[in-house]
């Protein structure tokens, strides 16, 4: 099984079509290592998504502050508030963000890289700063 880390190929043509916007309603849902998602995630899934556990529920948490951002030659979508779960056993290779506001559709997949875990405690996904360079969502 694998995670690919990418922006979804669907939310690429959304974009372009205006399908997605700020007053929707974002959410992040975490995956264990047994899931393999990649950039042909078109929808929200709970296929080998890691198990409610303390303030963790099935389909993640709404995450907020979308903000839009541009440089000279790159422009970028990104949350600032790091999604945390707290009181909380979870062990997650990834996540996934996607609009469920419109029918779960995916807009990224993130790959940690390994698993990461928390014990009764907080599970914090800190996202990169919002820049061209850095931004999860980025067009250039």
């Amino acid at each position: 099984m694998a995670i690919t880390q990418a922006m979804c190929n669907s939310f690429k043509s959304e974009v372009l079509a205006g399908t997605h916007v700020a007053a929707d309603t974002y959410k992040i849902a975490l995956y264990t290592n047994a899931a393999t998602i990649d950039a042909t995630l078109t929808a929200y899934s709970a296929t080998n998504e890691c198990p409610a556990t303390g303030n963790y529920a099935t389909g993640g948490m709404t995450i907020t502050a979308y903000t839009i951002g541009s440089s000279t030659s790159t422009s970028w979508v990104t949350f600032s508030v790091n999604p945390a779960w707290t009181t909380s056993t979870i062990t997650a290779r990834g996540a996934v963000i996607y609009n469920s506001s419109k029918s779960n559709k995916t807009l990224c997949v993130l790959d940690f890289g390994a698993d990461k875990t928390s014990t009764n405690g907080t599970f914090t996904v800190v996202l990169p700063t919002a820049d061209a360079s850095n931004a999860l969502i980025r067009l250039t």
